[in-house]
């Protein structure tokens, strides 16, 4: 296809506002206070909606935003995968997640799903990944397997390359670990075309709900203490490193002058590093380490 619609794009702004509501409703549902709402515009051109909460009893940071942005030249980091591309007027819409809670028993998540038109070509992008403090097998079994639901009506070949992708780019090279137990990552994809592209792209979004709820739901209730708390604040830092070095939506958003505040929304409202600091053997702590590296769980 070599030509995105008015009919399209209207299509994709429709599903993606509304997927920003549903999951906000949806945590709001879970005990939540309301998210607070802010519109915002980009000066080169489109905007977005910002959903988000801080210090609430269940979430101590939560923000799901939306965005529709346009630029006239395509900045370095979209460009490093398709430099045919440099210099083209670009559109990115999309929805995008980041879920910090306060119980340290309680996963943080990550979820975005985007689409992306660069002159007359256009792709999809997205996925979820999960990173627990106090890792269960049956949550990280679980999440994956809700990943592996929804890509399957698309084809038998997307979740286990998607997976691995997943497992390769949320990996910390300077700590050689894993951020933590994965889920499944994509980009470029333009397999079908727009619409069977799009259709997996909106399997993914969907599937948000069904693949973190369950979990927060059933470790909301977990007593937990300073020691918790603060070996969450350690772990948190390997979150703040790999946001900053290594992840590509903080790259694009700064160097497409996007908006800051939603960008850096993603970083928790408490992290701290120690220096050479390792948790003693057979801890609950020490525990982790055994989830850092890639493994097959569905």
């Amino acid at each position: 296809m070599s030509v995105i619609t008015e009919e399209h794009r209207q299509s994709l702004r429709d599903y993606f506002v509304e997927l920003q509501h549903t999951i906000v409703s949806a945590f709001e549902n879970a005990g939540t206070a309301p998210f607070r709402r802010d519109d915002w515009e980009r000066a080169e051109g489109g905007g977005g909606i910002s959903r988000l909460i801080e210090n609430d009893d269940l979430l101590e940071r939560a923000g799901v935003l939306f965005s529709d942005v346009r630029g006239t030249e395509l900045p370095p980091s979209a460009t490093e995968r398709r430099p045919q591309l440099a210099g083209k007027p670009w559109e990115a819409m999309g929805v995008s997640l980041v879920v910090h809670p306060r119980n340290p028993h309680i996963p943080t998540v990550h979820m975005n799903v985007r689409a992306f038109v660069a002159g007359d070509i256009f792709w999809f992008g997205g996925g979820m990944d999960l990173t627990p403090y106090y890792p269960h097998e049956e949550d990280a079994r679980h999440f994956h397997q809700v990943c592996a639901d929804a890509l399957a009506p698309h084809g038998s070949e997307w979740y286990p390359k998607y997976k691995a992708w997943c497992d390769d780019y949320f990996y910390i090279r300077h700590r050689n670990e894993t951020r933590g137990v994965g889920g499944i990552f994509f980009d470029d994809h333009d397999h079908g075309g727009f619409d069977a592209s799009f259709q997996l792209t909106r399997s993914v979004g969907d599937a948000f709900l069904p693949a973190y709820l369950p979990i927060l739901e059933r470790r909301r209730d977990i007593p937990w203490g300073e020691r918790e708390r603060d070996f969450q604040a350690y772990r948190r830092g390997r979150y703040v490193e790999f946001n900053l070095v290594y992840d590509r939506g903080t790259l694009f958003g700064l160097q497409s002058k996007g908006r800051t505040e939603s960008i850096l929304m993603s970083m928790p409202p408490h992290a701290a590093w120690r220096y050479d600091w390792q948790p003693e053997p057979g801890t609950a702590e020490a525990k982790l380490a055994e989830f850092l590296v890639p493994r097959q769980w569905v």
